[in-house]
């Protein structure tokens, strides 16, 4: 039986209720990024929805095009987070990417790429695996197990932080302390930081569903994050801290608060987001007991064989960075959320 593939024009209520029935579903899969995309970040969208011949989804895929003479045109599901990338049955999903890659060539981008969490046997793209994701399973509903499973290193940081007087705020009022650190974080890096408008949104979208936290040393905002909540899965998608506070670790206890909270919330997984296999990043989040996960980027492009999006630590880039890590902190704050809406 084939599939009628369209552009969705359901409710969400329809979209979000095919996706949460679904394996391998996540948050970023749910209509509201379809918002976030276009009247935030603005760029336009395409999602796709196959449906079976009594007119009922039988699979969709989100797409948005991220487009400037800068940085390039891609084709994305989905750009600037980690996870999307087709969901449904394999017949679906063979006939959505065929229409995706379609659409791109028609439209001439750069790059199609399918971020999924999981392999699609019935796709016959070739996948990058030049991300990866490290994930802890988590005891249900106790931190104390947890905790004691923590190697001993790493118990002594989380306990220096607390030494020290740090401690970690959950709530939406942490936008603002988080945007802070965020910011001054991205600066340092050398990497256009993204805007406070997007966080703003996101909660106001996701509600309670996207965490916003904080580590305090006194009344100052050390080290921040904000991730997001779905099925039995906790994701901390953006994370920072300060490099001056360095010394007392504030950033371990801010990752443990985080840890303890979704196992007291009966959550079963704590993922640490994406990171390069064998950076700095990939270690510290191993230290945790953690595991990696590879990712299934599934990509078309006209030049053939692997690419990727474009990266502030590509070569391409290492002057830039430079430059930009000595630039005046309100300037980048202004200035940074124009380019990183263009770096998918």
């Amino acid at each position: 039986m084939g599939y009628e593939v369209e552009t969705f024009t359901g409710t969400a209520g329809e979209w979000d209720g095919f996706v949460r029935s679904q394996a391998g579903w996540t948050h970023f899969h749910l209509h509201g990024w379809r918002g976030v995309m276009e009247e935030t970040l603005r760029h336009r969208s395409h999602y796709l929805a196959a449906r079976d011949d009594r007119g009922q989804l039988a699979g969709i895929l989100p797409l948005v095009r991220v487009r400037s003479r800068l940085f390039g045109d891609y084709l994305v599901s989905l750009p600037f987070v980690n996870y999307g990338g087709p969901l449904g049955s394999p017949q679906a999903v063979a006939e959505l990417v065929d229409s995706a890659t379609t659409l791109a060539s028609d439209s001439g981008v750069g790059l199609l790429e399918l971020r999924s969490r999981e392999p699609l046997p019935s796709v016959t793209l070739p996948a990058s695996h030049r991300k990866i994701t490290v994930v802890l399973d988590l005891p249900l509903g106790d931190p104390e197990t947890l905790w004691a499973a923590l190697k001993a290193k790493v118990r002594s940081q989380v306990r220096r932080s607390r030494k020290e007087g740090a401690t970690v705020r959950f709530g939406p009022e942490q936008v603002e302390p988080f945007y802070q650190v965020f910011s001054h974080h991205m600066r340092d890096l050398g990497t256009p930081v993204q805007s406070k408008g997007l966080f703003r949104s996101l909660l106001d979208r996701f509600g309670e569903d996207v965490w916003f936290g904080s580590a305090y040393l006194q009344d100052k905002p050390v080290a921040c994050g904000c991730g997001f909540r779905w099925g039995d899965e906790f994701e901390m998608t953006w994370a920072s801290s300060l490099r001056a506070f360095s010394r007392i670790a504030p950033n371990m206890l801010l990752y443990w608060s985080f840890m303890e909270r979704a196992a007291e919330e009966g959550l079963t997984l704590f993922n640490f987001g994406r990171c390069t296999p064998g950076s700095g990043t990939h270690r510290f989040k191993r230290q945790w007991g953690s595991r990696d996960v590879k990712l299934w980027w599934y990509q078309q492009s006209p030049k053939g064989g692997l690419s990727a999006t474009p990266s502030p630590q590509g070569r391409l880039y290492a002057t830039a960075v430079k430059i930009w890590s000595h630039i005046p902190l309100p300037m980048t704050r202004a200035l940074g959320p124009r380019i990183s809406r263009l770096i998918p």
